[in-house]
């Protein structure tokens, strides 16, 4: 039986933009299927081997991953960098080449947003992002799913998102743009969001009716919000950063006197690791609105209905 539409057959999941509107909301839609019934595709891929590339430590993306394409009768090869040659300089042009000869996709977490699009450009295999520092895709596919199982769609829905202008938020705006789901950012001054990313995303929510707000404001952001979302105030790789960022980001915490201006029935998202007392208070995250834990287990649905798409 055939899960995938042929569009996304080998595709790429560089960021959000390789794909189409359409095939985003039907990979959501095979993730809340596949999570109702798992066993109906747990040998959907036998045979199929992924190889999984980490240069930043991993919880929640390895894990699901991993257990992702085990439970849909794959396997999985998990590699560091450093175990790698590339690791000691062999081009990436080489490591993509010969990779292709051995597994059928690979999900790679990494800095550079450049050397994954090199990685894809040389390989005949599927290239997924697990997370670079331009985007986060499969963070954002797993958030679409937990909003739609909360809404049972995203017409209407307004989600606020309070922090850095990353590659959280930057994934975040397309995937908003994409399903018609409005979004309002707000950050301090000299974090905003790159500007090629938030072009993209508004040229994308003028054909879907979706609307799209950059703010200095977090009040303002999360008036009226069915979901407010936050991350880390400093990622990693910005450590030596995190004093000068603690003090920017004074007054964006989401606290409890913030989330009031939010709808009653609003819901908490986080992507974690999560900071608590720094860019959320504990009453906030630990609460009966959040849904931080259904969040995270949504990475496994979303990106096991990513793998059946694209090599299903």
């Amino acid at each position: 039986m055939t899960y995938y539409k042929e569009t996304t057959k080998g595709k790429d999941m560089l960021s959000l933009l390789e794909w189409s509107n359409e095939e985003i909301a039907e990979l959501v839609q095979l993730a809340l299927a596949i999570k109702t019934n798992p066993a109906h595709y747990s040998h959907t891929l036998s045979g199929q081997i992924l190889g999984m590339i980490f240069d930043k430590p991993s919880t929640r993306t390895r894990i699901s991953f991993e257990a992702g394409i085990l439970q849909l009768g794959g396997q999985a090869i998990v590699m560091s960098s450093k175990e790698l040659q590339i690791g000691r300089g062999e081009p990436i042009k080489d490591t993509a080449h010969v990779l292709s000869e051995y597994i059928n996709a690979v999900m790679i977490r990494t800095f550079s947003h450049e050397g994954v699009e090199e990685l894809a450009e040389h390989a005949s295999i599927p290239i997924i992002n697990g997370l670079t520092d331009l985007h986060h895709p499969c963070q954002a596919l797993a958030d679409l799913l937990t909003i739609f199982e909360v809404k049972n769609t995203f017409e209407g829905v307004k989600l606020a998102y309070i922090g850095d202008g990353n590659n959280v938020c930057h994934s975040l705006l397309l995937a908003a743009a994409m399903v018609g789901l409005d979004i309002s950012c707000a950050m301090p001054v000299g974090y905003e969001p790159d500007e090629t990313v938030l072009h993209q995303a508004l040229q994308i929510a003028a054909e879907t009716g979706a609307t799209i707000e950059i703010t200095t404001d977090p009040v303002l952001a999360v008036s009226d919000a069915d979901f407010v979302y936050t991350d880390v105030w400093t990622s990693m790789g910005q450590e030596e950063e995190n004093a000068k960022r603690f003090a920017d980001f004074a007054g964006y915490a989401v606290t409890g006197e913030l989330v009031a201006h939010a709808k009653s029935d609003y819901h908490f998202l986080h992507c974690l690791p999560a900071h608590r007392e720094e860019e959320v208070a504990t009453a906030v995250i630990d609460g009966k609105q959040s849904l931080v834990y259904q969040q995270a287990g949504n990475r496994l649905h979303a990106q096991k209905a990513l793998l059946v798409m694209i090599l299903g």
